[in-house]
């Protein structure tokens, strides 16, 4: 006669297990919320920084971006021999303004290169303060001054 291992099973005449009813392995409610407290707590720690880097890297991106508008500026000037005027703004670098003759661009390739990273368009002055042009950014907040990501951002 076999003697059957305990965990081995016997199957009854309708071909069910005949071993005792087994507890369902899951969560508990107190331990899906233990979790989801955690959770909670790692993103009100982290959110912040999240946000203070995501502001930053938008004032860096408005950096390089007028860095990329003053080399297109520059070579518009080479070309024309002059800057583009007030009235024709900062266009004149994708688009041909009308009586620039010598125009040989576009010396910047996307027209979305001309808006900050907050969705405006960026200034244009002509003459500048200390230079013959300025382009600038009022950043985030879309005010003079400011620090941070609220910070004006000029090319001299």
């Amino acid at each position: 006669m076999a003697v059957a291992a305990p965990h081995d099973r016997r199957e009854t005449a309708r071909g069910h297990s005949a071993r005792p009813h087994q507890s369902q392995a899951g969560f508990t409610l107190i331990e899906v919320l233990i979790v989801l407290g955690i959770i909670a707590l790692l993103a009100t720690v982290v959110t912040p920084q999240v946000w203070r880097y995501m502001g930053q890297a938008r004032t860096e991106t408005a950096r390089v971006q007028l860095s990329a508008i003053t080399t297109a500026m520059e070579l518009y000037a080479l070309d024309n021999g002059g800057y583009p005027s007030q009235q024709a703004g900062l266009a004149a670098v994708v688009r041909q303004p009308q009586g620039a003759t010598r125009w040989r661009g576009p010396y910047l390739k996307k027209a979305e290169g001309l808006s900050d990273p907050w969705g405006r368009p960026y200034g244009y002055k002509t003459p500048g303060r200390q230079s013959p042009y300025e382009v600038f950014t009022l950043g985030r907040d879309n005010a003079t001054g400011g620090t941070g990501e609220d910070q004006d951002i000029v090319s001299w």
